[in-house]
């Protein structure tokens, strides 16, 4: 791995400075290939707060999209408005980086990801989860064949519902969000990163007629609308010839269930929680006969939320492929898409999106040296 030579900082701004905000401002620090300049909100007293914490200055949005001293946003809005809010900050000339999912549907994000490749700029997307040392572990141990040809995965998450501990829990039953589109991009994004992209999917969904209250917080006792399915499960066909089978709800109140695994000829990988960076990796094979720890040997040490939008400003200066990509976002936008079309139209869905593997992340490697 060669590295590059030093080049400036990519100078970024926030849009949206809720509770996920802080654990960007968190990484920012051990990130020398950003620099926070300015914070804004819709809220203006909240970003003040945030702008004297993090020692930058606070804008209206207006002001910051225009800003000469801000090449790239980070867009920490709410889901619904994620394209909105993207398509200006591309249109006032900035790359962009946002929080998951990338938009309601693959139709929405397509124009946005078009007008990106028209003015020559970056889009990125969480989860930058799968950079880390579980995922990536996880991957190597695949790509060097140590559980055989891979067969199967299985990914499941679920919980009674955000709603449980959540102050304002209200969005998460809103379009663009449910358990699929805001848990679904980090297990969705980690099977494509291991086992490649997505050819056909099959799937159900339900909606509990459960009542939702909120549970903490200045809003506890108020009822909480639900607008979006509840519990979804799908069928995934990977262009590799593997099959993933995948689970999200918010109607559990309790399970035993393996989050994460995938079955190869010769053994199974026990894969970390991917929404997490580096949690433990554990294997079983046909060779060793028990499960065992493996050590980290890929992915960024140490990440954080962050560390995609700093993958993607190397990738700026150093003109290649970012891992976090707009591409990736939009295929497991139309993953998670298919899941409940197939289950109102009774049928398997054929993908019309495809991405090639991201980049492993060698073991070592910085977003500032590869």
């Amino acid at each position: 791995m060669t590295d590059a030579p030093t080049t400036a900082p990519l100078r970024i701004g926030v849009i949206g400075v809720g509770v996920i905000s802080a654990q960007y401002f968190a990484s920012f620090p051990s990130l020398p290939g950003l620099r926070l300049v300015a914070v804004a909100d819709l809220d203006m007293a909240r970003a003040a707060q945030v702008a004297e914490e993090q020692g930058v200055e606070a804008r209206t949005v207006d002001e910051l999209l225009a800003s000469d001293d801000v090449d790239a946003v980070l867009n920490l809005t709410i889901p619904a408005v994620h394209v909105e809010v993207g398509t200006r900050i591309l249109e006032s000339g900035k790359h962009v980086f946002a929080e998951k999912p990338l938009a309601l549907s693959p139709d929405e994000a397509a124009p946005m990801l078009a007008l990106a490749e028209e003015r020559g700029l970056r889009v990125g997307s969480a989860p930058d989860t799968v950079l880390g040392t579980g995922i990536q572990t996880a991957r190597r141990l695949i790509d060097d064949g140590a559980i055989g040809q891979v067969l199967t995965a299985d990914a499941h998450w679920s919980a009674p519902g955000h709603e449980r501990w959540h102050p304002n829990p209200f969005f998460y039953y809103l379009p663009g969000g449910g358990p699929l589109l805001d848990m679904g991009p980090y297990y969705l994004t980690a099977l494509v990163t291991m086992l490649g992209p997505v050819v056909r999917v099959s799937g159900v969904s339900i909606r509990s007629p459960r009542e939702r209250t909120v549970g903490t917080g200045s809003r506890a006792g108020e009822a909480v609308p639900v607008s979006v399915d509840t519990g979804v499960s799908g069928i995934l066909e990977h262009a590799s010839g593997a099959v993933s089978r995948v689970s999200f709800s918010f109607d559990t109140w309790a399970t035993r269930t393996p989050l994460f695994e995938v079955h190869g000829t010769e053994g199974t990988i026990a894969v970390p929680d991917p929404n997490r960076f580096d949690d433990p990796v554990e294997a079983w094979t046909t060779a060793d006969q028990e499960w065992r720890t493996v050590e980290p040997n890929a992915g960024y040490a140490g990440a954080g939320r962050g560390y995609g939008l700093a993958d993607m400003a190397r990738a700026i200066a150093t003109d290649r492929p970012h891992r976090a990509s707009g591409a990736l976002a939009q295929h497991v936008l139309e993953i998670m898409d298919a899941i409940p079309r197939s289950s109102t139209e009774h049928a398997v869905i054929t993908l019309t999106t495809t991405v090639d593997r991201p980049e492993a992340v060698p073991e070592g490697a910085t977003p500032d040296s590869w």
